[in-house]
């Protein structure tokens, strides 16, 4: 695993977004396993919120997808393992207030809660306002 990866997955264990990550996908039911770069991976996610496919919490992604969706769907791995540095960059579970915020301001400029949110444009989503999918 390179140092920075290393990095990201210390700070988020410290700052307790993972943790936070394990529970949420606790309560969803989604079933953990070990994913590349210190990441996890939570595929069969069931509550209704958020209505995103796929979503991060500190090192912890969590998806509606079962595992072989998402081992086909890397774009969209890559994308969330980018909200997880962003969580280590952000202290935590402070980045939920800052992307809720980042979002808004999008949703007031494009009508669109990612096109513009800053968030959304660092982990790789583009303007053209088409969301991810699962190919």
């Amino acid at each position: 695993m390179r140092a920075a990866y290393r990095v990201r997955l210390a700070a988020n264990l410290v700052n307790g977004s993972t943790a936070a990550g394990v529970l949420i996908a606790a309560a969803g039911r989604a079933r953990l396993t070990a994913g590349r770069d210190g990441l996890l991976i939570a595929a069969g996610y069931r509550l209704p919120v958020p209505a995103a496919p796929a979503f991060c919490v500190g090192n912890v992604i969590i998806s509606r997808m079962d595992r072989a969706a998402l081992a086909r769907a890397p774009v969209l791995l890559a994308h969330e393992a980018r909200h997880a540095t962003q969580y280590a960059c952000c202290a935590g579970l402070p980045m939920l207030p800052l992307y809720f915020a980042a979002a808004a301001v999008s949703w007031l400029l494009a009508g669109d809660f990612g096109a513009w949110n800053v968030f959304e444009r660092r982990a790789g989503r583009t303007l053209t306002l088409e969301p991810y999918q699962a190919s």
